[in-house]
């Protein structure tokens, strides 16, 4: 009778149900936490939107750079701190860089579907 219609990040919000745990805990060891807090709000806003708007495709890119490290060599930022505390060897970096891969991948297979700008 009704024809339900998934949105077109169905693909990113079950990602993101599914790595919820593993985002949090990458997000407060990369950035603290703010980060953690705001990774916290974006999976929850993500989950219930129908359409990602400008603001959760924003956070979305941020999710993206502080999990690529894209801010560590910046000294005015926290991230730069945080990162510097690292144990190059310990076993949760592999895990870090698996799920920052996993996150990339997912955005490139959802940015043709939205206005998400392609991160290099």
């Amino acid at each position: 009778m009704f024809d339900l219609i998934p949105p077109a990040h169905g693909e990113l919000q079950d990602f993101l149900q599914f790595h919820s745990e593993a985002l949090q805990s990458a997000s407060l060891l990369l950035g603290g936490k703010p980060a953690v807090k705001a990774t916290s709000a974006l999976i929850d806003d993500i989950s219930s939107a129908p359409v990602l708007t400008r603001r959760l495709q924003q956070s979305l890119v941020r999710l993206h750079e502080l999990l690529s490290l894209e801010h560590v060599h910046d000294f005015n930022r926290p991230e730069s701190a945080y990162f510097a505390d690292f144990d190059p060897a310990a076993p949760y970096v592999e895990d870090l860089c698996l799920l920052a891969e996993a996150f990339q991948d997912i955005l490139f297979r959802i940015s043709d579907r939205l206005d998400l700008p392609r991160a290099a």
